[in-house]
């Protein structure tokens, strides 16, 4: 028996933090003001979200942008209200169904280009091997040292992205003797966010290589296992232990290692003919705004007012 409200308090407490559902906590904070009470100060939607993707841990905070301005805490009880709304619409869009698709909206950069624009990391975003006649891929400056890794860096749909897969293919050389593959030895991804707002003309585009792939541009939150790579044209399929939250929406493809040298002149070279990230876009009435050395999640009542960044 449950006598005493401090025991009924905690097995309640149990039990809503078993539940799998967002809808399930938002149906018991509307059965009355204790309830909705309850399920704040225990901060069940909070919890929802910290389960579904660890990466959640990185907030420092909450603020909520409505009509341009952003709200300021006043209580502790604010500041539970405030958390509760943000995290009850976070959590909807991690527990939610939906079926993948590529997320990537820009490219920041890569590392190295051998020959600028004509092999463009923005060619890895096109699916086909040739686009105007003329063979698509992005490919790196050659090096002697077969070890040396390269990256290419993406800005996703939106500043918080799910991220299951992604996918990178190799580029097959037909205009080479003996159509050799210049595949990476392995692959790895770091996901992230800006320490400061992508400027458009920082971006890779005809005229610009892009001039934001310095790792201090970036605080990484998530780094995958390095996955092996097949010397082989054909889009390779790179699935992450576990559903990913990409918080500040950035990706970086790192390519470990280089499996061909090219017969011209002895240097080794990493082609990628063509890139996905396939995962779900969340809502854009959700964002990230560094402050300081850690993270704001904005949640924005109106996302007219929202300042994109990037």
């Amino acid at each position: 028996m449950l006598d005493h409200p401090a025991d009924l308090a905690r097995a309640s407490a149990t039990i809503f933090t078993m539940l799998d559902d967002p809808a399930d906590i938002a149906r018991a904070s509307a059965v009355s003001h204790s309830w909705r009470q309850f399920v704040i100060a225990n901060q069940f939607s909070k919890l929802q979200c910290l389960r579904a993707c660890p990466e959640v841990s990185t907030f420092m905070h909450v603020d909520v942008t409505t009509s341009g301005s952003s709200t300021t805490t006043t209580t502790r009880q604010d500041q539970l209200d405030r958390e509760h709304r943000a995290y009850t619409h976070l959590a909807h869009g991690l527990l939610s169904p939906y079926k993948p698709r590529d997320c990537i909206i820009h490219c920041i950069g890569a590392s190295s280009t051998d020959e600028f624009p004509m092999e463009t990391i923005e060619n890895t975003l096109h699916r086909l091997d040739q686009l105007n006649f003329r063979p698509c891929y992005w490919s790196s400056r050659g090096n002697r040292d077969p070890a040396a890794p390269e990256c290419l860096i993406y800005r996703l749909q939106a500043d918080l992205c799910l991220v299951d897969e992604i996918k990178m293919k190799p580029y097959k050389a037909l205009f080479q003797i003996g159509d050799p593959i210049y595949s990476a030895k392995s692959i790895r991804f770091q996901m992230g966010y800006p320490r400061s707002p992508l400027r458009p003309e920082a971006l890779v585009c005809d005229e610009n290589e892009g001039q934001l792939i310095d790792d201090r541009n970036y605080v990484w939150t998530y780094t995958s296992p390095e996955f092996p790579v097949l010397q082989e044209d054909v889009l390779q399929s790179f699935k992450l232990p576990r559903q990913v939250l990409c918080i500040g929406g950035v990706v970086k493809v790192e390519l470990l290692g280089r499996a061909q040298k090219q017969a011209i002149d002895g240097l080794y070279y990493v082609c990628v003919s063509h890139v996905q990230i396939l995962g779900k876009p969340l809502s854009r009435e959700l964002g990230v705004v560094p402050r300081g050395n850690g993270l704001v999640l904005n949640y924005y009542l109106d996302p007219r007012q929202r300042v994109i960044r990037g």
